[in-house]
C-alpha cells in the first residue's frame, strides 16, 4: 500500500517534540533531586521543630518551621511534562503505523521508540509513589539517550517492511519483547542505582555520596529491580518462544542458533540467574544485582550490535 507522506512528517514532529518534552521532564526532576532533602536531614529539621515547639515560652505563638522546599512541585511539573510527552510519543507511533498501514515496529527506529514509550508508561506506574519519583530522572536519562540515537542513527522512512516481516507475528512478537525490554530498563536503573547506593551510603562527604543519599534507601532499590524483572522475565521468555515459532513459519525451523536468537537465548538466561541469586541466601545484594545489570547489557548489545553489525537471518534493522 501507498505510504501517507503527510502523516509519517506529522508522526517525525511529534517524535521529535516528545523528545524536547522529555528533555524538559528530566530537567524539571534534576530540579527535584537537586532540592530533595537527604533522610537525615529532613530528620534533623523535624527534631528542630519540635524542640522549638517545646521551648517556647510565647502562649499561641507558632514556632518557625523549616521554609518549603520546591523538589514536590517541581517533581509535579516532572510529571505533568511525562504525560505530555508520552502522549506525543505514543501519537508518533500510531501516526507512523497509519502512515505506513502496518505495525509501527518494523525497524530498529520504531522498535526503540515503542521500547522507550513502554519503559515510560511503566514507570508511570512503578514510580507513583512519591519515596520513588527520585528515580524518575535516571530513568529518563537513557530514554532519552535511546530516543536520540533512534531519530538520529537509526532513523528510517516511512516504508513498507521486507517480505519476512509482513506476517500476523510482527506485532504480537515485537510488540511483547518490546514491552518486556521497557520494563528491564527500569529494572537496570533500579539496580545500578541500587549498587551506587551500597556503595556511597557511609560517605555522604564525596559528590556522589550526597545525591544517592536523596534517592529511596538500598532495600527499596533492590526490591524494585527484582519486581519489574519479575514482571518482565516471562514476558520476554514468551516473546522468545513465538519468535521460535514464527521462524518455523517463516524458515521452516524453529532455532537456528542464528545470533539474534542465540544472545536473546544468553539474555533470558542471564535474568533467571539473577531471579535465582536473588532468592538465593549468600547470593542477594550487591552480587545478584551485578547479574541484572549484565542481562540488560547483553539486551543492549542484542539490540544494537547483533542488528548492526553482525550478519544475520534477523538483520532488519532498515539501516541503509
Amino acid at each position: 500500500m501507498p505510504i501517507d507522506d503527510t502523516l509519517a512528517r506529522w508522526s517525525d514532529i511529534s517524535f521529535e517534540t516528545a523528545f524536547v518534552v522529555y528533555l524538559l521532564a528530566a530537567i524539571a526532576f534534576l530540579g527535584q533531586l537537586a532540592t530533595t532533602r537527604t533522610a537525615a536531614l529532613h530528620n534533623m529539621e523535624r527534631l528542630r521543630t519540635r524542640v522549638i515547639a517545646a521551648t517556647s515560652t510565647t502562649p499561641g505563638r507558632i514556632p518557625d518551621t523549616p521554609r518549603r522546599v520546591p523538589s514536590e512541585r517541581l517533581a509535579r511539573t516532572g510529571l505533568g511534562l511525562v504525560m505530555v510527552a508520552l502522549t506525543l510519543h505514543i501519537g508518533s507511533i500510531v501516526l507512523r503505523g497509519i502512515a505506513t498501514s502496518r505495525p509501527p515496529w518494523g525497524n530498529m527506529y520504531e522498535f526503540v521508540s515503542v521500547t522507550c514509550a513502554a519503559g515510560v508508561l511503566a514507570a508511570l506506574w512503578v514510580l507513583r509513589s512519591k519515596p520513588l519519583r527520585t528515580l524518575w530522572l535516571f530513568v529518563l536519562v537513557p530514554t532519552l539517550i535511546l530516543l536520540f540515537v533512534a531519530g538520529t542513527v537509526l532513523y528510517a522512512n516511512a516504508a513498507p517492511v521486507v517480505p519476512a516481516l509482513q506476517s500476523y507475528w510482527l506485532p504480537v512478537h515485537v510488540s511483547i519483547i518490546s514491552l518486556g525490554s521497557g520494563v528491564f530498563l527500569i529494572s537496570g536503573v533500579a539496580s545500578t542505582l541500587f549498587l551506587l547506593r551500597m556503595r556511597y551510603s557511609a560517605n555522604t562527604s564525596s559528590r556522589v555520596g550526597r545525591i544517592v543519599a536523596r534517592l529511596p534507601s538500598a532495600q527499596t532499590l533492590d526490591t524494585l529491580a527484582y519486581k519489574t524483572t519479575i514482571f518482565a522475565f516471562p514476558l520476554f521468555g514468551v516473546g522468545v518462544i513465538l519468535g521460535a515459532i514464527w521462524a518455523e513459519a517463516a524458515w521452516g525451523r524453529f532455532w537456528g542458533w542464528d545470533p539474534k536468537e542465540t544472545v536473546s537465548f544468553i539474555t533470558w538466561i542471564v535474568y533467571a540467574s539473577y531471579l535465582h541469586a536473588r532468592a538465593t541466601s549468600g547470593w542477594r545484594d550487591t552480587r545478584a544485582a551485578w547479574i541484572n545489570i549484565v542481562g540488560f547489557v547483553a539486551m543492549l548489545f542484542n539490540l544494537f550490535i547483533i542488528n548492526m553489525v553482525v550478519s544475520g537471518l534477523h538483520s532488519y534493522a532498515g539501516l541503509n
